[in-house]
Formats: structure tokens, C-alpha cells, sequence
């Protein structure tokens, strides 16, 4: 793993980690350089082990990815299948459409002779069947009116009967229409609502494979640089032990995202980006503010040389510490300071004791900066 990954350290490397004299004609410490190659060697296999656990990750994402796929084909069948029902229901509703149509025009059809006969009915009155049984003068007039009067009343409630029937087989055809176009509809939408749910599926594996390749990445520089910085601290140890004077080393901080420790115990106070809130004061913090007790000591998160170490206006007593390659950590409500300016500290080194905000309670001001801009301290620290 670690040949794989210092194969990855680029040119630009060698210039951040060059060389830098803490103080000119200071010795390095053997037993700091040996702890900083200690501390570098930890966060070395920290991040191998992190790269471990992306590369089983990765896989176990393309496995799920890969039934997501397949997934999302049969979704797209199944789309497909639900358009290829809702043509078939389409052409029975334009059948149904057809029948209903020649039902109607069987209706119309029929109420002419229908109207024809509730007219001759109504004429003839209550009296009319009757008069026209016994308007005959003879028994066989009468059994021949007594036939037809049955016949025709035979025949009207038989088109009555058809027109009831045609009138419910209507009202039946439209409520079956009705519900199957609303069943292919709903069967419709779920099978888009299903494909769309597929494809987001999709989408979202496939970004997450990318940033655990990019992770991956960005771990296999991270752990080259150090790994090169490692090899340069074991040689001044050497040089150290041979009675030769070294040159101090350079340990680049931003490997150590979220494996920093903390500079002091205590609650987050005030958050990065926003306002302390205490009387007459309304900007937003650049770093944060751990609330812990007075005197606590305020130890420094990595390797550097202090650049700043004295009062400064809104942050009390301030201690700026350089740890190369354009990176600073601020230190801001001291009550007491420990180091001096061009002073090399280490990880863990203390640079002062906790003091009291601008009024407020006692508090450590934290910030960091990477290439001259101010970062979020909680994403560079251990989680806790």
C-alpha cells in the first residue's frame, strides 16, 4: 500500500516540503523530531486504513449500482409495458367509443315508432283499447280487435323493454369505460413514478461512487506526502544520532483534516460563520469559540513556528502559528502566553492558558487558515 501510494506524490511536493529552519542556528529536539515521525507514521496507516475501507466500500457501492441497473431496466420494461397496455385500453375505449355510439343511434332510431305509438296511445284515451274492442258488430270483429289490441300492446312493451334495456347497457358500457381508463392511468403513472424513482437510484450511487474515488485520491496524496515527510524526519533522526545538525522539517497539515486534536477542552461556544452574539458585537467569526475554564491550557494542533505571539486588538492576547505551505492556526483570547515569536512548537505544545472573551465568559478563540482563507476548524479536528 505505501509504494502504491507515494508513487502518487507530485512535483510541487518537494517545494512544501522543503527545508525550513525554525529559527536560524536552532537544533532540532531529537525527541520531538522522533515524536513528529511518530505522529506522522499514525496518521499514515490512519489513512491507509481509511483507504482500506473506501476500496471495500467502492466495491460493495458497484455491486449495489449494478442491481440498481438492472433495476432500473426492468422499470424501463415495465414503462414500457404499461404504454403498450394504455395503447390496447386506448383502442378499447375507441371500440367502447364506437359501441356506445351505435347504441345511441339504435336509441334514436327507436323513438320514432316508439313516439308514434305513446301518441296513438295517449289519443285513444283510457277508452281508446276498449273502443276499439268493441267498435266491431260482429263476434268476429271482435276477436280480431281483441288480437291486434294484444299485439300492439305486446309490441309496446317490448320497445320499452329494448329502450330500458339500451339505456342501461349504455350507462353500464360508460361506468366499465370510465374505470379502465382510470386503472391504465394509474398503472401509467406508478410505472413513471417507478422508472423516475430508478433513475434517482442511479444517480445517486453513481455520485457516490465518484467521491469515494475522489477520496480515495485525494488519501493516496495525502499519505504519499507523508510518507515522504516521514522518510525525511527518520533520516534527521539519523543525522541527529551521528552528531551531524539537520535541518528542521516541515510536516504539511492538510493529510491531518479531521485528526487534529483539540487545542482545548470544552464546548463550542460560537460556530464558525456566525455571531458571538455578546453586547455590541455583530460580525461573523472567521474560526470558533470553545468555551472552557479559566487557565485551561491552549496547546498547539500541529507542527509549526510561531509567526505571532502578543496582544492584538478584539482578540486579547494572540498566538499565529505557520505550518508551512501557506497554512496558520490562530490562538485568540490568552490570558497568558507560553512561546515567543520564531519559536518551533510541536503537536501538543502549549502556547498559552484559556482567558476571557471581549465580554463574555472565559473562551479559546480557534482558526484556521488554509492558503489564506479562513476554513471551518470543526471539519479539521477529531470529531468528538
Amino acid at each position: 500500500m505505501s509504494r502504491i501510494l507515494r508513487a502518487t506524490v507530485t512535483p510541487w511536493l518537494a517545494a512544501l516540503l522543503a527545508v525550513q529552519a525554525a529559527v536560524a542556528g536552532q537544533t532540532p529536539d531529537p525527541a520531538q523530531t522522533d515524536a513528529q515521525a511518530r505522529r506522522v507514521n499514525e496518521r499514515i496507516r490512519a489513512l491507509e486504513t481509511e483507504a482500506d475501507r473506501l476500496a471495500s466500500q467502492s466495491r460493495t457501492v458497484l455491486g449495489e449500482l449494478r442491481a440498481l441497473e438492472i433495476e432500473q431496466q426492468l422499470e424501463v420494461e415495465r414503462v414500457g409495458r404499461a404504454r403498450e397496455a394504455v395503447a390496447h385500453g386506448e383502442a378499447a375505449v375507441g371500440a367502447a367509443t364506437a359501441q356506445f355510439e351505435a347504441l345511441d343511434r339504435q336509441r334514436l332510431t327507436q323513438l320514432p315508432d316508439l313516439k308514434v305509438q305513446l301518441v296513438d296511445v295517449y289519443k285513444r284515451g283510457r277508452g281508446g283499447y276498449a273502443r276499439l274492442l268493441f267498435g266491431g258488430s260482429t263476434m268476429r270483429d271482435f276477436s280480431r280487435a281483441a288480437r291486434a289490441v294484444a299485439a300492439l300492446m305486446r309490441m309496446n312493451e317490448l320497445r320499452l323493454a329494448e329502450h330500458r334495456r339500451t339505456l342501461d347497457q349504455m350507462r353500464r358500457q360508460r361506468a366499465t369505460l370510465e374505470d379502465d381508463l382510470r386503472a391504465l392511468e394509474a398503472r401509467e403513472a406508478e410505472a413513471r413514478q417507478a422508472r423516475a424513482a430508478a433513475d434517482r437510484a442511479v444517480a445517486a450511487r453513481s455520485a457516490l461512487i465518484a467521491q469515494i474515488d475522489a477520496r480515495r485520491d485525494v488519501n493516496a496524496q495525502f499519505a504519499g506526502e507523508l510518507q515522504l515527510a516521514y522518510e525525511r524526519l527518520q533520516q534527521q533522526v539519523a543525522n541527529l544520532a551521528a552528531g551531524r545538525t539537520p535541518e528542521p522539517i516541515a510536516v504539511p497539515l492538510a493529510p491531518f483534516r479531521g485528526a487534529l486534536d483539540w487545542p482545548a477542552p470544552g464546548r463550542v461556544a460560537v460556530r464558525f460563520g456566525q455571531s458571538s452574539g455578546r453586547l455590541g458585537e455583530t460580525a461573523v467569526r472567521n474560526g470558533i469559540e470553545i468555551a472552557a475554564a479559566a487557565d485551561t491550557p491552549v496547546r498547539a494542533v500541529h507542527p509549526g513556528t510561531v509567526s505571532y505571539a502578543d496582544a492584538f486588538t478584539g482578540f486579547g492576547n494572540l498566538v499565529i502559528v505557520d505550518h508551512g505551505g501557506n497554512t496558520f492556526s490562530l490562538y485568540g483570547y490568552l490570558d497568558a502566553v507560553s512561546v515567543r515569536t520564531g519559536d518551533a512548537v510541536d503537536a501538543g505544545t502549549e502556547l498559552g492558558r484559556v482567558g476571557s472573551a471581549p465580554a463574555g465568559p472565559p473562551a479559546l478563540y480557534f482558526e484556521v487558515r488554509i492558503d489564506g482563507r479562513s476554513v471551518d476548524p470543526i471539519q479539521w479536528l477529531k470529531p468528538r
